[in-house]
């Protein structure tokens, strides 16, 4: 089976795996945040890596680039989410430090993504 070039990226499979991480943890928010941090949290979380697989069939390094920062703009999303669920005490601060260490690596892989698609766009391969 074929395999596309961003299913090799590290950053896209770390955000694959953010992705199980936010679900699991919804699992346990209240049922009343099923239409509001549950369901915001959850797609903001598969936004990063949509935006990564979108971006990668794009042609120019700038267009990639834009779907590359979109994914970052998701990640802050998630990040703004999490401190208000542990504010509001739907999770630890130990699970908001463990999801910010993620969020940290997949922020400065994103970064050195996006500076590489625009720098030299062609040796990229996605």
């Amino acid at each position: 089976m074929k395999e596309y070039s961003f299913e090799k990226l590290d950053v896209w499979k770390m955000a694959n795996m953010f992705v199980d991480k936010i679900y699991d943890l919804c699992v346990n928010f209240p049922k009343d945040e099923k239409f509001g941090l549950t369901s915001q949290l959850k797609r903001a979380a598969l936004s990063i890596s949509n935006n990564i697989a979108e971006g990668s069939g794009r042609i120019t390094g700038r267009d990639k680039a834009n779907f590359t920062q979109i994914s970052f703009g998701s990640l802050m999303e998630c990040l703004n989410i999490l401190i208000v669920a542990n504010k509001r005490r739907f999770i630890t601060k130990e699970q908001l430090n463990d999801l910010r260490e993620d969020i940290n690596k997949i922020a400065q892989l994103l970064s050195k993504l996006r500076r590489a698609q625009l720098l030299n766009p062609q040796t990229i391969k996605y």
